[in-house]
């Protein structure tokens, strides 16, 4: 994985300004048309996705004509709405900035009263065991004593639609970490993805607003497959590793309890002694990673758009309760200095390859909340929330973060005291001299409420403490105030194509697959042929194929402010295929009967899966239930048209002739078996069950993901097989949009 080391990166005298984007809809090109060769495809998956291709180029061009001038709500010009005011290229955000101030206050002000973005969460309790103390780079209390637990609240969301909107959209997931430590409140506000879709925080507020639904129609909701979300993608390069995580299945996870979290940003860790060690926050689920695929996607939002609600609260109510590792990436600055990209840039990741992960904790879901609102939706996250002993690196997208998530939780809480709200109080002891507002309901007791005052140690209250408390890294800031982008940030390329080279064929396809879909959407053809044109700077082979699963011809090149390196090795952490499930446990088998069903399969197949440690759900043709072939009655927890396939990670249809006969009739029952293979799902299928298949079509199409369940020797072989998340082959069978190209 290893490369050879660059040379330190010095900020050039321009800094990699970044200057407005062509809004005139003129063409981005290069000096000539670059055809790519066609895609091909055979039973192996092999798309030609990977191929190195010619270096492009990125420009931006101010618009002509008559343009109005952008201003401030004060009417002042702004000279530039793309980087925040920092202490030099890669320094510190300044608080002077007051067009980025204002900008994003307002941001912060646009809802009442559920949040901007992240609307739609959930929420458990649970708590932090360290395993492996990181006292040796951290004087953090939470970090020093081996199998000490601290308690912990956990919000997952999605993070474009309203609260109203459904859970598997294809979108990033929050994973919001609140530790009770015990000194302070530390909130690890991270996302399922580790990289982000702009450098500069002065960008979020057009960001959202373009991903959100279009202001004059208010739709679509939940969704980025529109003009606006890909306008202002195909104007900011910086976005597009960004894309190819959220276009792969990242984006559409199987629950909360399977998939990664990440912190996001460089941190710092700060030892006893002031030294500073970079640090990134990784969480990785117990149960390995998993996903849904789009077709299914769009189906379970119908069948039951709780999905991943409910699949939390079932885990934990029965006593299944997630799990995740705490591991740090760790690193010097002469690691920073010679590594390809700027760590400061959260448009990339360092690949765990050159980074290891180092594993130092667990974290364990393990009560569901008492009351959704008091809990779930009052629960204030912070970035700027770290105890002793962790700091912020100069991260111009975490900068933001911190000035602006306090601003946010005042308007949304109603004020500055939403600490005083029980879930987002500290567990630890609290002193100090802050008062009154809205919603106070604890002030300071006696006299004294400032200091410093004369009145001594018993009666004039807290006082400050050099030695515990909190002290920023003594990290040095040099260069001129200006508005600018450090030119280490200018690589736009070059980790997408490197995450689109670490993924299986399958979910190559798959990112192939969703470029096509989103872009469907977009009405304006010059959007499109602009998004295509910055992928032909990712790889030739997924540019051509989104072109011509679009009918558009390949446009040039955009124009890279940096030629991407197309030698980046692959990161085989960064695929969710080669990091799945390793057993059938915590998932869900479908288990569709009808009267007169083989009791004893029935019996082996639910050993087997209490065996595995998974859990199952009937699924029947009246929710009364069925009664087996040896007298037995089984209550059901679905009625065929409710539950369809699309809900289970692995199905069994058990029926008898009789059943079988009726449920081929059954427009539900064949949807279940033509949606369960569709999806590349594991079958188990009794002999009288070969008759819905055949009705439905798919009967000669049966491959070996389809198991016989003949006899009750056969279910453990069964369940077995569908440890495997799914049998991929079969797409190329179902799919159009896999087929080779004639």
């Amino acid at each position: 994985m290893a490369r050879k080391p660059t040379p330190p990166k010095k900020p050039s005298a321009n800094a990699g300004k970044v200057t407005p984007p062509d809004l005139s809809g003129a063409q981005i090109g290069g000096e000539s048309p670059q055809k790519a060769s066609p895609v091909p495809t055979d039973a192996g998956i092999s798309l030609s996705f990977g191929e190195p291709q010619a270096a492009g180029g990125e420009t931006h061009q101010i618009a002509g004509g008559d343009v109005a001038t952008l201003t401030t709500q004060q009417g002042v010009p702004v000279a530039d709405d793309q980087n925040s005011l920092k202490q030099g290229a890669r320094g510190p955000t300044l608080l002077e900035d007051f067009h980025f101030r204002e900008k994003i206050f307002h941001f912060d002000h646009e809802r009442i009263p559920e949040r901007v973005v992240h609307a739609r969460g959930y929420g458990a309790h649970g708590f932090f065991e360290l395993t492996d103390s990181l006292a040796d780079v951290s004087h953090a209390d939470i970090f020093q004593r081996v199998g000490e637990r601290t308690p912990a609240f956990v919000r997952f969301s999605t993070v474009a639609g309203s609260k109203g909107s459904f859970d598997l959209a294809r979108d990033v997931r929050g994973f919001a970490v609140k530790l009770y430590t015990q000194e302070g409140n530390w909130d690890l506000v991270g996302n399922n993805i580790p990289v982000f879709f702009i450098q500069d925080a002065i960008k979020f507020p057009d960001m959202v607003h373009a991903a959100k639904p279009e202001p004059d129609r208010a739709f679509p909701q939940a969704q980025t497959a529109h003009d606006n979300f890909w306008d202002f993608i195909s104007l900011t390069p910086e976005s597009f590793h960004m894309i190819m995580w959220i276009m792969s299945d990242r984006a559409i996870p199987r629950s909360y309890r399977t998939m990664e979290g990440f912190g996001v940003h460089t941190f710092r860790l700060v030892d006893a002694q002031g030294r500073s060690t970079f640090v990134k926050f990784h969480w990785k689920p117990k149960q390995g990673l998993q996903s849904v695929v789009w077709n299914e996607a769009v189906k379970i939002n119908g069948a039951d758009p709780d999905l991943h609600r409910r699949d939390l609260w079932d885990a934990i109510n029965g006593g299944d309760f997630p799990e995740w590792e705490l591991g740090v990436q760790l690193f010097d600055d002469a690691f920073a200095d010679n590594f390809d990209f700027d760590v400061l840039d959260a448009t990339k990741i360092i690949p765990e390859e050159l980074a290891p992960i180092r594993v130092v904790g667990r974290l364990v879901l393990d009560r569901v909340v008492d009351n959704f609102f008091a809990e779930t939706e009052q629960v204030a996250f912070c970035t700027q929330n770290v105890p002793p002993g962790i700091d912020f690196s100069n991260d111009p997208l975490l900068q933001g973060r911190n000035f602006s998530y306090l601003d946010t939780q005042i308007k949304r809480l109603g004020g500055p005291n939403f600490t005083h709200i029980p879930i987002n109080a500290p567990k630890c002891p609290m002193a100090h001299f802050q008062q009154d507002g809205h919603m106070a309901m604890r002030n300071p007791v006696g006299r004294v409420n400032y200091e410093p005052n004369s009145w001594g140690a018993t009666q004039g209250g807290p006082r400050e403490d050099p030695v515990r408390g909190f002290t920023s890294f003594a990290d040095t800031a040099d260069g001129a105030k200006q508005r600018v982008r450090s030119d280490s940030f200018a690589d736009h390329y070059s980790q997408a194509r490197q995450f689109l080279v670490s993924q299986t064929p399958i979910e190559q396809k798959h990112i192939a697959d969703a470029l096509v879909f989103e872009l469907s959407k977009v009405e304006r053809p010059d959007i499109r042929s602009r998004v295509v044109s910055h992928l032909l700077n990712i790889d030739a082979g997924l540019a051509n194929t989104v072109a011509d699963g679009l009918g558009l011809p390949i446009p040039d090149p955009a124009i890279a402010a940096r030629k991407t390196i197309t030698d980046l090795p692959p990161s085989d952490r960064l695929s969710i295929v080669k990091n799945g499930p390793g057993s059938f446990k915590g998932r869900k088998l479908g288990l569709l009967l009808t009267d007169g069903a083989d009791a004893a399969i029935f019996a082996a197949l639910i050993d087997a899966v209490d065996a595995e440690g998974a859990v199952y759900e009937i699924v029947a043709p009246k929710i009364g239930g069925v009664i087996l072939s040896d007298g037995t009655t089984v209550a059901a927890k679905h009625k065929i048209d409710g539950g369809p396939s699309v809900l289970f990670d692995a199905v069994a249809i058990l029926v008898s002739a009789e059943g079988a006969a009726l449920l081929s009739l059954d427009a539900a029952a064949k949807d279940f078996v033509t949606d369960a293979f569709a999806h590349c799902k594991y079958i188990g299928i009794s002999a009288a069950a070969e008759a819905i298949f055949a009705k439905a079509g798919i009967a000669d199409d049966l491959d070996e993901a389809c198991l016989p369940l003949v006899k009750a020797a056969d279910a453990k072989t069964f369940i077995a097989a569908a440890r495997a998340l799914r049998y991929w082959p079969r797409e190329l069978t179902v799919d159009l949009d896999a087929r080779p190209q004639a």
